[in-house]
């Protein structure tokens, strides 16, 4: 399988992001996809190619203008103020509050967050783009035919909104590699995000369309966050009503019940019947994960994959979450693994 990878993802490295109540050493970090990259490597997983620059047309497809444009001058702005550490919010426009865009970097910044988990640094925008270019250079590949891709993005993208940033996420690179592929010719996408936490912006995005079908196993919202999307009632709106499916799980789930869930989504996205399949792929599922609550092991991400690939869609597979950090390059190559174990027959 081929994998796009750019080391750009080093010049985004935050120092701090609030959890817990607490400034904590971001768990969101370069070495997380640079486990993954030296785990493809020593597998032999396929060919590494670095991305083509697509520009912003694709990634305004998805994204307010506003924001993006945000996102592109936010550390010339908080610069010029003579600040040199990471830049952080700390007021967000909530409830009552006016929904209006202060002129102040701080107001900017509480107005497209959504939490405190999306620190900017100097390189960030470098970072936040080339991976962004990563997801599009992935799905170039599957117009040429290719049967699955790894797009290794970081910065993740899931949490991102059209307009907002959270949860490390700042660009929604699924979002913007699915649409992408409608925008050359698919008629339908399916989106399956396997990531511990529920993808948000992913939904927020595509929530009243019926051209792209999106599935979430996640932990339940009642408990974990983002906390204000991912329940199972929530199924779409307007022509999107019942193409929206969430499967939130209680905290300790192991294999056997988190499989459940893959089986009913993946029965959905058969039923979809997609031109491609783009896997929002978090493994902060596994067991032993600083952040999450799920149980599952490294050799359940084989028999995951196995099941991605027996739907026999051409697949695009996002990098998202998984912060134990020594585990990661198992557990998302494993995936991959045993997707093409199928795919090979």
């Amino acid at each position: 399988m081929l994998t796009i990878y750019s080391d750009d993802h080093h010049l985004h490295h935050g120092k701090y992001e609030l959890i817990d109540g607490q400034l904590t050493p971001c768990f969101e970090k370069p070495s997380r996809a640079d486990m993954v990259l030296a785990r493809a490597q020593a597998v032999q997983l396929g060919e590494v190619a670095t991305p083509r620059e697509f520009g912003l047309e694709p990634v305004l497809r998805v994204h307010d203008e506003g924001f993006v444009h945000f996102l592109r001058n936010a550390w010339s702005e908080w610069s010029a103020l003579g600040r040199s550490h990471d830049m952080l919010p700390f007021t967000w426009p909530n409830r009552r509050l006016r929904q209006t865009i202060p002129d102040c970097i701080d107001g900017k910044l509480g107005y497209y967050s959504f939490d405190a988990g999306v620190p900017i640094t100097a390189g960030s925008w470098k970072a936040i783009s080339a991976s962004a270019n990563v997801a599009l250079t992935g799905q170039a590949e599957l117009v040429k035919g290719a049967r699955g891709v790894f797009a290794l993005c970081r910065p993740p993208g899931h949490h991102a909104a059209a307009d907002y940033m959270g949860g490390y996420c700042y660009l929604n690179n699924a979002a913007i590699a699915a649409q992408a592929c409608l925008d050359q010719g698919a008629a339908r996408v399916a989106i399956l995000d396997v990531d511990y936490h529920h993808g948000n912006g992913t939904q927020d995005i595509f929530y009243d369309r019926a051209d792209v079908l999106f599935t979430s196993i996640h932990g339940d919202p009642r408990f974990e966050y983002p906390f204000f999307l991912g329940y199972a009632d929530e199924k779409g709106v307007g022509v999107g009503q019942g193409f929206n499916f969430n499967y939130p799980l209680a905290a300790g789930s192991d294999w056997a019940v988190w499989s459940l869930a893959l089986a009913a989504a993946c029965r959905q996205i058969a039923a979809y019947a997609p031109d491609v399949l783009v896997v929002s792929l978090g493994v902060d599922t596994f067991k032993e994960d600083p952040i999450s609550q799920f149980k599952l092991d490294s050799p359940d991400y084989l028999r995951m994959g196995e099941i991605i690939g027996r739907l026999g869609v051409q697949t695009l597979f996002v990098m998202e979450g998984g912060y134990a950090v020594e585990e990661i390059g198992i557990n998302a190559i494993n995936v991959l693994q045993g997707f093409d174990s199928v795919t090979a027959v």
